[in-house]
């Protein structure tokens, strides 16, 4: 059953992503950022090319013709990837296709627009049976 994650009260949601794919690719996992939201996809995507200077984090988009071969996707073609490893998701419902993968990492930022939909997805998973996890990053300096 897929462990899920929940990263509450994120000052920068995007940079939670950011770290927790760059954490997932050094440890040899495929990662689907799902971003069904232009806008979110292309912010994360500015944040892998440029954050931090000193390493790189391979990813492109899912309709990329090395989608198949690049280990961090971004996009909602889960399918692309060869293996479903990690799935963190930017949208604020659930994502379609999440049970297929090991883990889904859902991040909640500070605002009600973050936090109302994220307390409706944590309901609904739990509601489903799954394990959650969660990590008050007010706490983790996050």
């Amino acid at each position: 059953m897929t462990e899920i994650t929940f990263y509450t009260h994120a000052d920068d949601p995007l940079d939670v992503v950011r770290r927790i794919a760059s954490k997932a690719y050094g440890q040899g996992k495929q990662v689907m950022i799902y971003a069904p939201d232009t806008a979110a996809a292309d912010a994360i995507d500015r944040l892998l090319w440029t954050t931090p200077a000193l390493a790189f984090v391979p990813h492109c988009r899912d309709s990329d013709p090395l989608a198949g071969e690049t280990p961090v996707l971004i996009g909602t073609d889960a399918d692309v990837l060869r293996s479903a490893d990690v799935m963190i998701n930017l949208h604020s419902a659930q994502p379609p296709a999440f049970a297929r993968f090991e883990r889904l990492v859902e991040i909640i930022g500070q605002d009600e627009a973050s936090l109302e939909p994220g307390r409706a997805r944590y309901r609904f998973y739990q509601s489903r049976g799954y394990a959650l996890k969660t990590h008050d990053l007010r706490q983790h300096g996050g």
